[in-house]
């Protein structure tokens, strides 16, 4: 069926489309702001009722700073398309009450996950390219990215990967690798003999003035929509058989698998004649998450870790404002979970690309 084609009108029928639409609904321009109101983006298409029940995030394993990996028993490296790394000073003292550092590995859904204490007297990018190259041996794995969140150590990251030939990149899209460390907080390091809840964290994610977006990545309409978890999950799994663009997360990682299917998840869809190029050109970004500021009656994407884009205009109206703090409500609601589609028009059968969000904050260590 067609990727929205399941969402419910207001009178509890089918509809078609991208939302909750009437039949002269029209999208809002990407370049203006939008005049009047439309039945699909409206306060009352975000207001679902029930409580979901969370599930805790997979946990992590890992104890007292020894190695913990899954079982590989190849002997040459195989080749995979992204490991989240952090190396970091965690909230623990040493002997000689100096932080302990640890390097935190994991692949996106946890099947992988290496994790190993560091002297502070021990960071540098080259003991930090001898302990990844020697992970890379004895696991057989060799990334051909590494995602990080934490924009202080870019330095010495960068120099390290540079040397390895392997593709740093910075990115909020670590949400993996932040639930293992929020999971370790609680199963490891607060039961470490030199723990010190004290200490301050290590993290610096304040986003930098938004930029106008480049034309490449302009389409000409856009709309608030929302489909449920059913039809979410249809799309999740086109983007895994590389049937669409994008990039996306398992719910269950998360914390999200136990959201109903009739549950509702908010998002953006963008509709253009150049639907394909534009999902190409997408691809390309790091996508961290949207955000609806009613301030600067903007529609924000977040990229990398602390780029801004003015991705849309929201109309300086009383409805434009109510519509875009509704939205946001939505994401509350399922914990920051959103997506951004591209379509060629709201009638589509199909996305060029699908991207599965997550407006989530770091961990506080």
């Amino acid at each position: 069926p067609p990727p929205f084609a399941s969402t419910h009108g207001p009178d509890g029928g089918h509809t078609r489309g991208v939302a909750r639409r009437t039949p002269t609904c029209t999208a809002a321009s990407l370049d203006v702001a939008m005049r009047g109101t439309c039945a699909c983006r409206t306060a009352q298409a975000w207001v679902w009722k029930g409580q979901v029940e969370r599930k805790r995030r997979s946990k992590g394993v890992a104890a007292q700073g020894k190695q913990v990996r899954a079982a590989q028993t190849t002997a040459e490296q195989s080749t995979v398309p992204v490991w989240e790394m952090d190396f970091c000073s965690r909230p623990i003292l040493d002997e000689r009450k100096k932080k302990v550092w640890e390097l935190l590995i994991c692949t996106p859904d946890r099947s992988f996950v290496h994790a190993e204490y560091f002297p502070n007297n021990k960071i540098n990018s080259a003991q930090l390219k001898e302990a990844l190259k020697r992970v890379m041996d004895e696991s057989g794995q060799r990334p051909e990215k590494i995602r990080y969140f934490r924009s202080q150590m870019q330095t010495i990251i960068a120099k390290a990967l540079k040397e390895l030939e392997v593709k740093p990149v910075p990115s909020k899209r670590c949400v993996s690798l932040m639930g293992l460390i929020e999971d370790r907080l609680e199963e490891v390091y607060k039961k470490d003999p030199g723990y010190n809840g004290s200490i301050p964290p290590l993290i610096n994610l304040e986003g930098t003035a938004p930029e106008n977006l480049p034309d490449a990545l302009r389409g000409e309409q856009w709309a608030f929509v929302q489909i449920d978890v059913a039809t979410l999950k249809r799309e999740v799994e086109d983007v895994k058989l590389g049937k669409t663009f994008g990039e996306v997360y398992d719910l269950s990682l998360l914390g999200l698998d136990g959201l109903p299917d009739n549950a509702l998840v908010p998002g953006v869809a963008v509709f253009t004649a150049r639907a394909f190029p534009l999902a190409v050109w997408t691809n390309g970004l790091d996508l961290a998450c949207l955000n609806a500021d009613t301030v600067q009656s903007s529609l924000i994407l977040e990229t990398g870790i602390n780029n801004r884009w003015r991705y849309a205009a929201i109309a300086r109206t009383p409805d434009g404002k109510e519509e875009a703090e509704a939205w946001e409500v939505a994401k509350k609601d399922v914990e920051g979970l959103h997506f951004l589609a591209v379509q060629t028009d709201p009638e589509a059968d199909g996305c060029a690309g699908f991207w599965l969000l997550q407006d989530r904050e770091p961990p506080k260590i």
